[in-house]
């Protein structure tokens, strides 16, 4: 073992004992451990992949799963990848084969009511459509929404109808939108970007990000595809969203880059309101938005736009100026989720610059690994940075397949 990798290990044991045992939901919050984001169904994530990596003892990992299914699991039309029964869903498909029978009864009845969800709200979705009414986060995006849904449903049922409806909803979803004579795309949202109103935003926003914005549908368009999973509609829907991400992209010395979000003033202009890129992050910023238009180029089998969205992945990761706004160890905004689409995408790569990435990202990600924040969770806390680290402390991809909650995979 090199001494990075023995340093690595020492620091994964860190995470590992910090978040060894599940702390009791909070009494006026019993959901927030159904929360793949920041409770018990993302930290058993860390458990699960680490057993299924080092063969250790299965325990903790059953102890964190155990914990994020005690109590009431929602199936209500507020639940997602990252609440609720599907996020326990998720967290089921993880589970190595050989402990899988623990679990089957569970996982059946949780499918059953996930299935039922996605039927309810596709209907709701098309039905919002039909009237010609603005949708919000909650309708389609891979958080909350039905994206997030379809990439649960891409893992356990990918040739079934549910699956289906979502990507015949999300070819809906990119056709322009025209209610009162307004074309807007299908996803502008009728809210600003805190899911509230605000002066900024009146009359909603456009949002580019992989948890909220049109690359989140993207990404699940895109890897269904590339799977050989396509409804009527779906190749047109995929070149949709990449000629609105074309229309937006804003050239500078440092590479192509995305704004995170337009107002309808922004449209109107035809240009952002901010006029230099921010944290290139998963969540937002240009490492999920090229690694989304990577996966779109391999699902068209169009090596220009991979091309494209490649040579703008490298260039922002290789930009002291976009890197120096990278602050925390996290997967949503931080090192963690840059790392890890990094290192997805460098394995499907045809530019040769992307296998330099994973090396020096992973070790700013190493030397920037803090155990013991305030946030133990996935998507902002130690157990994402935690789960990112195993990658690069192993230099393989996920057994586990954990990853996939963010459609990198």
């Amino acid at each position: 073992m090199t001494a990075p990798a023995a340093t690595t290990a020492t620091i994964l044991e860190q995470y590992a004992a910090r978040l060894a045992q599940p702390a009791p939901p909070p009494p006026d919050e019993p959901w927030a451990v159904q929360s793949l984001a920041d409770g018990a169904a993302g930290i058993s994530l860390l458990h699960i992949e680490m057993a299924s990596r080092h063969g250790g003892s299965w325990r903790p990992a059953h102890q964190w799963i155990t914990a994020a299914a005690a109590g009431h699991i929602s199936a209500a039309d507020t639940a997602g990848l990252f609440l609720g029964a599907p996020a326990l869903g998720f967290v089921l498909t993880t589970i190595p084969p050989s402990f899988q029978h623990l679990y089957e009864p569970a996982r059946r009845t949780l499918h059953q009511h996930i299935t039922d969800l996605t039927h309810r709200r596709v209907d709701a979705a098309l039905t919002r459509i039909r009237k010609g009414d603005l949708p919000t986060f909650a309708e389609y995006d891979l958080f909350y929404g039905l994206t997030g849904i379809g990439a649960y449903l891409l893992r356990t049922d990918p040739e079934g109808l549910p699956l289906e409806r979502v990507l015949k909803y999300l070819v809906a979803l990119t056709r322009p939108l025209v209610p009162d004579g307004r074309g807007l795309p299908g996803w502008w949202v009728r809210h600003d970007p805190a899911r509230g109103e605000s002066p900024h935003f009146p009359g909603g926003h456009g949002n580019f990000g992989a948890a909220h914005g049109i690359t989140g549908p993207l990404l699940l368009l895109a890897q269904t595809m590339r799977r050989g999973i396509t409804v009527s509609g779906h190749r047109e829907a995929i070149w949709s969203i990449c000629e609105h991400l074309d229309a937006w992209c804003q050239l500078s010395p440092s590479g192509p880059w995305w704004p995170e979000h337009i107002s309808r003033r922004d449209l109107d202009l035809g240009r952002p309101h901010h006029d230099a890129p921010t944290r290139p992050s998963w969540c937002y910023g240009t490492t999920g938005i090229a690694r989304a238009g990577q996966l779109a180029g391999l699902a068209l089998r169009a090596p220009d736009v991979q091309a494209f969205y490649e040579d703008a992945l490298y260039r922002a990761l290789t930009d002291p100026e976009q890197l120096s706004h990278v602050t925390d160890s996290g997967l949503c905004h931080g090192w963690a989720g840059i790392y890890q689409t990094a290192t997805r995408a460098a394995a499907d790569a045809l530019d040769p610059r992307l296998q330099t990435l994973p090396k020096r990202l992973g070790d700013t990600l190493a030397a920037n690994a803090q155990p013991g924040l305030p946030k133990p969770g996935l998507i902002n806390g130690d157990a994402g940075t935690a789960l990112a680290l195993t990658t690069y402390a192993s230099q393989q991809a996920p057994i586990s397949g954990w990853d996939a909650c963010l459609l990198i995979n």
